[in-house]
């Protein structure tokens, strides 16, 4: 028996910023960022939000976050995160995604978040959201806990395409029955490895190759708050459950219909 999954790039397509520099505050406050770097993450935040990251920009934000975190001890940024997530997110995750996430998961797939961010923020954020697996950009630690600097693994381009490939043959995905969403064009090799790619939010490179491919095109624009999207969630898998109890129930009824229709027979042989 085959199996599926649903991928989703996090920022722009669950999320309405940049996951990563959304924490730029909270990371000064924390005595990790100086006030040069936070105001340099706000514009690129704003430019990011404003028009999309193209395949230069997304290196050089490679480039400068891996020079930003080099010496930053990882339990450090593990606090940050978990003491401010909510307050970061809030309201930032589109309501039309956990919808989305909620309907595959109903479906049966397993629902895996592939973000070029941070491991560190993405899996929190995809822990929040209830998904089965959340993957983000690991940087090495050396042995007293701090980050080396040197990228492990780049969740970006080709990259996140060979891992959604790993993961496939690891848990025995058919990727020609699995979805994959996103909104920048340099995620045209994670929507290309899977049979129903879906571009939202596109940039205009990506929504140009929907259109000449005949993909689906979802523009989201409800970001809602973190409480109301656990009550969304909440709300969500009671329906699937009542949904389920329904289906058990009318089966359990279907098969004593069936015996008692059987014991009939066999009484009046």
């Amino acid at each position: 028996m085959t199996r599926s999954a649903a991928f989703f790039d996090l920022d722009k397509t669950i999320l309405a910023k940049s996951s990563s520099l959304a924490f730029a505050r909270p990371f000064y406050k924390g005595g990790l960022l100086g006030r040069a770097d936070v105001l340099k993450s706000a514009y690129a935040q704003f430019t990011y939000v404003a028009s999309g990251a193209d395949h230069d920009q997304l290196e050089y934000m490679r480039k400068y976050m891996s020079a930003l975190v080099t010496g930053w001890d990882v339990e450090s940024v593990k606090r940050i995160v978990s003491e401010t997530l909510d307050d970061i997110v809030d309201p930032m995750v589109y309501e039309e995604a956990v919808d989305l996430i909620a309907h595959h998961k109903e479906e049966g797939r397993d629902v895996i978040i592939i973000s070029s961010s941070g491991t560190e923020v993405v899996e929190p954020i995809g822990e929040r959201l209830g998904v089965d697996r959340a993957i983000g950009t690991q940087i090495a630690i050396d042995d007293e806990g701090r980050y080396t600097g040197e990228i492990v693994f780049y969740a970006y381009g080709q990259g996140k395409a060979d891992a959604m490939v790993a993961l496939a043959e690891e848990n025995g995905y058919d990727l020609a029955e699995c979805y994959a969403y996103s909104d920048s064009m340099t995620d045209l090799p994670m929507l290309d490895v899977v049979g129903h790619p879906v571009a939202v939010n596109p940039d205009a490179p990506l929504r140009k190759v929907a259109v000449e491919r005949e993909w689906p095109i979802l523009d989201f624009a409800r970001p809602v708050a973190m409480p109301t999207m656990r009550q969304r969630l909440t709300e969500l898998n009671n329906e699937r459950n009542r949904r389920t109890a329904l289906r058990v129930g009318a089966a359990t009824v279907a098969l004593g219909i069936a015996w008692y229709a059987a014991r009939r027979r066999g009484s009046s042989l």
